[in-house]
């Protein structure tokens, strides 16, 4: 397997302060990422996804352990392995002043891109933004600015784009155009990273997952191994008219009612509690009901079951 970003025995320790205690952010992190694939990078709030990510982008200087993009170590080729990333921070920063043509005939130039293969009108098209082409970035909506950030990422071709939280309030619109352009990149070879908090974003798109909890790797496969690894599934019951409580044979077997009172549910592990006998006990409670459905794992249950503490 080649490999796009490899990190070995990474540690990051941000040193004490007069304003806070010196913090681990990173304890001897792990992890490959393969060229061509789209990977997602997952972690709570504090996990250490940030620093990782600006340990490649070279905002942060890492404590000890080793990281080679595309096949340049950091330490050995520090320019040189910059220009093989795009980043999308979370922050959105732009100059209010420059037009989004402005800002990517700018930022490519400071990747030493000549004029004659820049990009600038193709990116601005892909990103829907060439009716804005011209107009100041002050004046964009703040789903326009979120793609005018994956543009400016974009300008310098590079073979690893890095996206950290890039649908942060852009409207479901925007967001699936954005996405139908990732999947274009990544169909053409670029190495797509993604952290997001929109964890069924991460299911539906992303073929690896990895998720970090407190500067450590907890988990790291395919989406289908992940959520084979959950072993419940949910049964609902939609109820005909609303209950004040379940009846006992259903809260002794683990229904729990909503608090409407018309949803009664049931999480349960298919290998010990199969379904022939779930529907005999619900049979027996003579509780009428108009609908049932089952729920399968989600990436959410996955994350949730690695990250608790």
């Amino acid at each position: 397997m080649t490999a796009a970003i490899q990190a070995e025995n990474l540690v990051k320790i941000y040193s004490k302060s007069a304003k806070s205690a010196e913090k681990k952010a990173l304890e001897g992190l792990s992890l490959t990422i393969p060229k061509g694939s789209m990977f997602a990078l997952l972690g709570p709030n504090g996990a250490g996804k940030s620093t990782f990510i600006n340990i490649l982008a070279g905002l942060a200087r890492k404590t000890s352990g080793r990281v080679v993009i595309d096949g340049l170590d950091i330490d050995a080729d520090r320019i040189e392995s910059k220009r093989r990333v795009g980043i999308v921070p979370q922050e959105i920063n732009i100059d209010p002043f420059f037009t989004p043509r402005e800002a990517l005939e700018m930022h490519a130039g400071l990747y030493g891109v000549p004029e004659k293969k820049r990009r600038t009108d193709e990116i601005l098209a892909a990103l829907g933004l060439s009716d804005k082409a011209n107009a100041y970035a002050r004046s964009l909506s703040g789903g326009m600015r979120r793609r005018l950030m994956v543009a400016k990422a974009l300008v310098h071709t590079p073979p690893i784009l890095i996206l950290d939280e890039p649908t942060a309030g852009v409207d479901v619109e925007l967001r699936q155009q954005l996405w139908a352009y990732v999947r274009e990149l990544n169909r053409g070879g670029t190495t797509v990273v993604l952290t997001t908090h929109y964890l069924e974003e991460a299911e539906e798109l992303c073929d690896t997952v990895a998720i970090i909890n407190k500067g450590a790797l907890v988990a790291l496969d395919s989406v289908p191994n992940l959520l084979a690894k959950v072993q419940h599934k949910t049964l609902v019951v939609q109820l005909t008219e609303p209950i004040a409580a379940l009846p006992e044979v259903l809260l002794a077997e683990g229904f729990t009612l909503d608090a409407k009172g018309l949803k009664a549910s049931l999480s349960y592990d298919p290998a010990v509690k199969p379904m022939d006998g779930i529907l005999r006990v619900l049979s027996s409670a003579a509780l009428p009901f108009r609908d049932m459905s089952i729920a399968a794992p989600s990436l959410e249950d996955v994350f949730l079951a690695v990250t608790k503490s």
